[in-house]
């Protein structure tokens, strides 16, 4: 099946994807600059679910041979960069069950960018 824009997907995140937000973003806004869970969703979380609306068939496989798990990796506009998985489900929509952020990016103190001056 081929997405098509004037016919996108359904897209619903399933509760689990819910508890991973949870355990890697405060529920506030943290004074260092890190995002809350609601600017994260308010911002990437929407452009995530338009990608997957709009372009789940062209979205890189997650497990070889399984057409109905793709994984969207993008950088962001509030953090470095996340990944998001989606599953299609029986009934045609995107759900989506797993996100994994990366906040730091290359500022991570435990990265060594070769850097030693």
């Amino acid at each position: 099946m081929t997405d098509s824009p004037d016919r996108p997907r359904r897209v619903r995140a399933t509760p689990g994807f819910f508890l991973s937000l949870d355990g890697q973003l405060p529920a506030e806004r943290g004074s260092d600059g890190r995002p809350s869970r609601a600017d994260f969703e308010a911002i990437e979380l929407l452009r995530a679910i338009e990608e997957f609306a709009t372009g789940f068939d062209n979205l890189p496989r997650l497990i070889p041979g399984r057409d109905d798990y793709r994984v969207l990796i993008s950088a962001g506009q509030l953090v470095f960069a996340y990944t998001i998985v989606g599953q299609l489900a029986r009934d045609g929509s995107v759900e989506l069950v797993d996100v994994e952020i990366d906040v730091v990016g290359l500022e991570d103190p435990d990265v060594d960018t070769g850097d030693h001056s």
